[in-house]
């Protein structure tokens, strides 16, 4: 057990390093990091922790792209109206599916992805063609209402599947707000910042008494896991937007998403 929970620890490094720069807060791999490499089950439990470690990723690396200018507060701004009873609402929703939660979890997954990768893909097509020069922005308005529901889909996710939903507000921020790649990445990570705690609240305030008694035997571990998730978030930020190009940091993002949605493929078709 040992080996293993040193393995999972150094994934847990890893995917805060890799997912920092992308504007993603990895619970997409560390729920199937701590479910399927420490053997927790899918529940509200799992979901706090989860949660808690891409909230360390998303401030580590939130905070590096605000120093850096990299958000916009008026996207933001729009965006939280939705984001945060979003992610209040999504929380409800995990109560109400209960013991299915497992096999919800892997199909909500997977169809997230598969519009995540739709949009990014023809948001990189469209600039492609009209030949955005590096760091430009579209003069159109922000459109405030399709910004919010989008977000509030994000907070809804980000709840239901314990991420912090980058998967969905990068397209979002990038389609309806029309911000350039690192802004869009950095204003995802400060959603991420203020409705990722609102869901933990939120998780916290529905679980038993036998979930917590689990969590606070766990609580040295955790511990461990959110100083490893903040070392690996600050520096991952800080390498992506020193050495990857907006293109690259949009390319990342797709294999990775393609990658975790092929692994739910297996799981939800039992290969």
């Amino acid at each position: 057990m040992i080996v293993e929970t040193l393995i999972i620890s150094l994934g847990i490094f890893v995917v805060a390093f890799l997912f920092a720069p992308i504007g993603m807060g990895g619970g997409m791999l560390f729920v199937p990091l701590l479910h399927y490499g420490l053997g927790w089950e899918i529940n509200g439990a799992l979901f706090a922790v989860s949660l808690s470690l891409t909230a360390v990723v998303s401030w580590g690396s939130g905070l590096a792209h605000r120093t850096e200018k990299h958000y916009d507060d008026v996207s933001l701004n729009i965006g939280l109206k939705g984001a945060i009873p979003g992610a209040v609402l999504g929380v409800g929703i995990v109560v109400i599916i209960g013991e299915k939660m497992d096999f919800v979890f892997k199909l909500l997954s997977l169809a997230m992805i598969t519009w995540a990768v739709y949009k990014t893909a023809m948001k990189m097509k469209s600039d492609s063609n009209i030949q955005l020069a590096s760091g430009d922005e579209s003069n159109e308005d922000i459109q405030s209402i399709p910004l919010q529901i989008g977000a509030g889909i994000g907070g809804v996710l980000s709840s239901v599947l314990a991420i912090g939903a980058g998967i969905i507000y990068v397209p979002v921020l990038r389609t309806f707000a029309h911000l350039e790649p690192r802004k869009a990445i950095g204003t995802s990570l400060h959603f991420m910042m203020v409705a990722v705690p609102v869901a933990i609240l939120a998780h916290l305030l529905t679980l038993s008494s036998e979930q917590y008694s689990i969590l606070g035997k766990e609580i040295v571990l955790i511990s461990i896991l959110m100083a490893l998730t903040l070392l690996g978030s600050r520096s991952g930020a800080k390498y992506g937007m020193k050495y990857l190009s907006e293109q690259q940091l949009m390319k990342i993002f797709l294999f990775v998403i393609v990658v975790v949605g092929l692994k739910y493929v297996a799981d939800i078709g039992g290969f």
